[in-house]
């Protein structure tokens, strides 16, 4: 009897690779993860560091040496492996680029020798500077100049896209990708800029919480339980192949309310300080003003809309309940 085929997660030791083994080790499923811990971290895995159905491999996708063996025993690829966060953005653009073009060649090229179901995680940043209210999968694509570096990231992800579905027009690869908007929750870091665990850890320490800019800039936060179980239905989902779905709540809200709510829930004294982007990052930087999705095309492909709340996402990813 052949053995039992496992599910190739790339980036398994970050905050949301973590949490979608965590849920597929659940669902019975045999996972091998790649991750060479550039930003993740193997401790986000220690709730299921001894499951016998989980292989760690300490990797970049590009060095394993499995990486034949691996893909070609997988029922299914979640692709989550890249360089993230502002910070990194803004000071290694080589090491984005780099990372999140070439991983992601290397894999889709393995994945299409047996044509293995693969899920690509991408990013809200490719939606660029467009000053629409809310995002469709259909929308245009407004992309700052390469001279702010701020950008890099938005088209490594959106030629990541480009390939994978060029792998699913010409070699068949069944693809499906995944457009994440802000998904925050337990074991997020606040090292490479994100926003939440940033102004967590700040009231925790009764320091100021840092706004960028006016705070009027809105996001709209998705729980990360929400990613995994959209993630989840829309691998396992057929009408999803060669679409692109936008993941995330519709719950907007500025990031200057963001860090009130943020004091007031965890009772904190903290401040709060503005500072500006060129401040924070570099003379230049841009930003986008709002980011909100339109989610009907993922609710009407697998019946499912992220739905948590913003105070209970604080909550947990604050650890208060």
């Amino acid at each position: 009897m052949p053995s039992k085929r496992h599910v190739l997660v790339t980036g398994g030791a970050g905050f949301i690779g973590s949490h979608l083994v965590e849920r597929l080790l659940a669902d019975g499923k045999p996972v091998v993860v790649i991750d060479d811990c550039s930003t993740g971290n193997l401790e986000n895995l220690k709730p299921v560091a001894t499951h016998p159905e989980l292989r760690i491999i300490r990797s970049k996708v590009s060095a394993c040496r499995e990486l034949a063996d691996v893909v070609n025993g997988a029922e299914s690829i979640y692709h989550l492996a890249a360089a993230v966060g502002v910070e990194l953005v803004v000071n290694s653009p080589i090491r984005v680029l780099e990372t999140n073009l070439h991983e992601t060649e290397i894999l889709l090229a393995a994945a299409a020798v047996e044509s293995i179901p693969f899920l690509l995680t991408s990013t809200s940043e490719v939606y660029g500077k467009s000053q629409k209210p809310a995002f469709t999968e259909e929308d245009d694509l407004l992309i700052g100049p390469p001279h702010r570096g701020r950008w890099s990231y938005a088209c490594s992800k959106l030629m990541d896209e480009f390939l994978a579905l060029a792998y699913a027009k010409e070699r068949s690869l069944p693809v499906v990708i995944a457009r994440l908007f802000n998904t925050v929750g337990p074991r997020q870091t606040g090292q490479y800029g994100m926003v939440l665990p940033r102004f967590i850890t700040a009231a925790r320490n009764g320091q100021p919480l840092k706004v960028h800019d006016d705070g009027r800039q809105t996001r709209c936060f998705c729980y990360v339980q929400d990613t995994v179980e959209a993630l989840v239905r829309l691998q396992q989902c057929p009408a999803a192949r060669g679409e692109v779905f936008n993941i995330g709540s519709t719950e907007e809200i500025s990031i200057l309310e963001l860090a009130r709510q943020v004091v007031a829930i965890l009772g904190s004294a903290s401040t709060i300080e503005f500072v500006s982007y060129n401040q924070a990052y570099a003379p230049g930087f841009e930003d986008m003003r709002r980011r909100k999705p339109v989610v009907d095309k993922l609710f009407q492909t697998i019946q499912f809309r992220p739905a948590t709340s913003l105070q209970t996402i604080i909550e947990r990813t604050a650890a208060l309940r």
